[in-house]
C-alpha cells in the first residue's frame, strides 16, 4: 500500500498499513536510490511496532535498486544524519512517525550532507517513481550493518565542556521513544548528573502518553514531575528524540523560541561573529539575543529542509525553530535532541538556574505560542489579514504573512497538510498581547 497523501512537504507520514506497509517501504527505497543515484546510504529506524518491518523493506528496496545499504538498526533520527556524515555516505533513510500516534509510520530522507528529501527537493519525484513501480535493470547492492553508537556518543560530548557540569538533578520524560535508548550511554559519561529517567523503556505503544510534547496534555507529566522532584530543570522527548522541549526548575515551560536565544548566547560565546538562523515565528528575543552575543541573525522560512540549507549557504553555526528543532553545523547542519540537553546541562551549570537565565526574557517579551483556526479559505483569510493589519506595520510573505510594527507582530502560516491557519503573535505588554490577539483572532474566525 502507498497512498500518494502519505508524501509530505517535509518526510513521508501516513497510517500503517491502510496507508503505507512494506510494499509501499520497498518502493519508497527504489525509487529513492533510482532518483539519486546513491552507491551507499545508511537506514535506520525507530521503536514503533512497525518500524523493524518497514526498515527492512527499504533496505530490499534500496539494495535492489544497487545502493550498497548500511544497516545501523534501532537509532534515535539524528544517528541516521550522524552515520551519513561521519561515513561519507551519500544519503539515508530513517524509518520513523516522528510525534505521531501509535498507527502512523513513516521515514525521514536525506541525500549527501544529510541534506533533507522534500516536497521541493525530490520527494515529489521519489513518489511518482514509487507510485510507478516501473524498475530499472541493477546489480543488487550489498547490505552491511555498522555500530555507530560509540562516535555518535563522543560526537555529541563534543558540543560542551563535561567538566563544567555540576552536580543537577534533571527529569527525564523519553515517552516511550527513542530518547530512552539514545540517553543512557550519555548519561554514563556524566556521573555528576542525577537523571530521574521517566518512561524509557522503548514501547511504540505509548503506554503512558503520547510522544509529542508540543501538546499540552504530553507536558503535564513532565510539568509535574519537575516540580515534585525539585530538579534543575527537566526535559521531554518525541518519539524519535530529534526534539527536545525543557521546563524549568519552577515547573514553567520554556517556549522554543527562548530556548534559541539561550542557545545562540552560548554558542556565540563559543565561536565570535557567526551567523544565526531562526524562523519566522519566532520571538524578538532571538534576534536581539543574538545581536547582543555579537552574532548574525537570519530569519527564515519554518522547515528543517529550508534551514539546513540556509545554514549550508551562509555557513551558519547554529539554528534553531520555535517547534523545538535545533540544528548545527558541526552536527551535518541537522537537528538534535542530545546536544541541546547537553547545551542545557553546561548553561544551568554556568548560570545557576534556568529561570533565572530566562526572567530577562520573561520580563520583556510576551508570546501566544502557536494557535491554530481551522478556516473554510485559506487564501482570502490571509489577505483580509494584510489588508486590516498591513497599514500598522512592516509586511513580509517569507513565509505565509508576517506583519511587524514596533510594539508588537504576528506571522500566520497555512498547514501544510490541513485547511488550517497557524498564529505566532508577541506584543512588549501582556496588555497589548491580549488585545493584539483577540483582534487577529477575530478576523480569521470571522
Amino acid at each position: 500500500m502507498l497512498a500518494p497523501p502519505v508524501f509530505k512537504a517535509y518526510d513521508v507520514r501516513g497510517l500503517y498499513s491502510s496507508e503505507l506497509d512494506e510494499d509501499g517501504a520497498y518502493a519508497i527505497g527504489r525509487a529513492y536510490v533510482e532518483q539519486f543515484k546513491p552507491r551507499r546510504i545508511a537506514v535506520g529506524h525507530d521503536m514503533r511496532v512497525s518500524s523493524p518491518s518497514m526498515a527492512a523493506a527499504v533496505i530490499e528496496g534500496a539494495a535492489d535498486g544497487g545502493a550498497d545499504v548500511v544497516d545501523i538498526g534501532m537509532v534515535g533520527t539524528e544517528m541516521v544524519y550522524f552515520a551519513v556524515g561521519e561515513l561519507g555516505l551519500d544519503g539515508g533513510v530513517a524509518v520513523t512517525a516522528s510525534h505521531n500516534p501509535k498507527e502512523y509510520t513513516g521515514m525521514k530522507i536525506v541525500r549527501r550532507g544529510a541534506l533533507p528529501v522534500g516536497g521541493e527537493s525530490g520527494l515529489l519525484d521519489v513518489r511518482d517513481r514509487a507510485l510507478r513501480g516501473e524498475w530499472r535493470e541493477a546489480a543488487r547492492g550489498q547490505v552491511l550493518k555498522e555500530d555507530i553508537w560509540d562516535r555518535f556518543v563522543e560526537r555529541v560530548l563534543s558540543f560542551v565542556d563535561a567538566e563544567s557540569i555540576r552536580s543537577l538533578r534533571v527529569v527525564i520524560d523519553a515517552a516511550n521513544g527513542m530518547a530512552g535508548v539514545m540517553l543512557p550511554p550519555v548519561l554514563e559519561r556524566l556521573p555528576q548528573v542525577d537523571a530521574v529517567r521517566c518512561f524509557f523503556e522503548p514501547d511504540g505503544t505509548f503506554p503512558n502518553h503520547e510522544p509529542n510534547p508540543l501538546l499540552p496534555e504530553n507536558r503535564e507529566f513532565i510539568v509535574a514531575k519537575t516540580r515534585e522532584e525539585g530538579a534543575d530543570f527537566g526535559v521531554a522527548y518525541d518519539g524519535d528524540a530529534d526534539r527536545c522541549f525543557f521546563v524549568d526548575d519552577s515547573g514553567e515551560f520554556v517556549p522554543g523560541d527562548f530556548v534559541t536565544a539561550l542557545f545562540a548566547e552560548q554558542v556565540l560565546e563559543k565561536e565570535p561573529g557567526g551567523k544565526v538562523i531562526y524562523d519566522v515565528r519566532a520571538s524578538w528575543a532571538v534576534p536581539e539575543a543574538i545581536s547582543r552575543a555579537g552574532g548574525v541573525p537570519l530569519v527564515n522560512r519554518v522547515g528543517h529542509s529550508f534551514i539546513k540549507q540556509r545554514m549550508r549557504d551562509e555557513g551558519a553555526v547554529f539554528a534553531g525553530e520555535v517547534s523545538a528543532h535545533y540544528y548545527f553545523r558541526d552536527f551535518s547542519q541537522a537537528d538534535s535532541g542530545v546536544v541541546p540537553f547537553l547545551l542545557m546541562l553546561e548553561l544551568v551549570s554556568r548560570r545557576g538556574s534556568l529561570s533565572a537565565a530566562l526572567a530577562p526574557y520573561r520580563s520583556r517579551f510576551f508570546l501566544t505560542g502557536e494557535i491554530n483556526t481551522p478556516v473554510s479559505d485559506v487564501a482570502l483569510k490571509l489577505q483580509e489579514l494584510k489588508e486590516r493589519f498591513g497599514p500598522e506595520g512592516r509586511v513580509s510573505h517569507l513565509d505565509g504573512l508576517s506583519v511587524e510594527s514596533d510594539d508588537w507582530h504576528f506571522n500566520v502560516r497555512p498547514s501544510n497538510t490541513e485547511p488550517l491557519l497557524r498564529l505566532n503573535l508577541e506584543a512588549r505588554s501582556q496588555e497589548l498581547l491580549d488585545r493584539k490577539r483577540d483582534e487577529v483572532l477575530d478576523v480569521i474566525r470571522s
